[in-house]
């Protein structure tokens, strides 16, 4: 039977450890601007999937995607014995690493949101004068109806 609430603390905790270990214990420069963002694990608590983003050096700089997943792969054994070692469980569970697309799809749908904010803004300011092309009200009133009205059909 799969307990959810257990597979979501282990893979925080997983999580939490994974990132720990990076900064602290595994000494390859290119984990230097590596983030752990998220960790999920499957039902059966023998895989986790740990998510990654990368930041650049400065601003202006372009994440060096590539570096960090082949340090990731190279340090996978290490991190899985200080996980194993950390969480105290009858089976260690496999590491996988993901890229985390979450903040550049965030970021994608911001610029989204912004133009469509400005359109609504430019659209609201041509409307402010505008007067309506048919009547005030172009909708019948069932009190005005005369008795020809009711007896015509369609």
């Amino acid at each position: 039977m799969v307990d959810h609430a257990r597979a979501a603390r282990m893979a925080k905790r997983i999580q939490q450890i994974v990132a720990t270990a990076i900064e602290r214990e595994i000494k390859d420069p290119r984990l230097e601007f590596v983030t752990v963002t998220d960790a999920r694990m499957t039902g059966d608590l023998h895989d986790a999937t740990v998510f990654y983003t990368v930041r650049g050096q400065r601003l202006e700089d372009e994440p060096d995607w590539d570096s960090a997943e082949r340090a990731l792969t190279k340090a996978r054994g290490q991190l899985r014995k200080i996980v194993g070692e950390q969480l105290g469980v009858r089976f260690t569970p496999t590491l996988s690493f993901e890229v985390d697309t979450v903040p550049e799809a965030s970021a994608h749908l911001e610029e989204v949101l912004a133009k469509a904010r400005a359109r609504d803004e430019a659209i609201r300011k041509a409307a402010e004068g505008a007067q309506p092309a048919g009547e005030a009200n172009p909708y019948r009133d069932p009190a005005e109806a005369t008795a020809d009205d009711n007896d015509s059909q369609w």
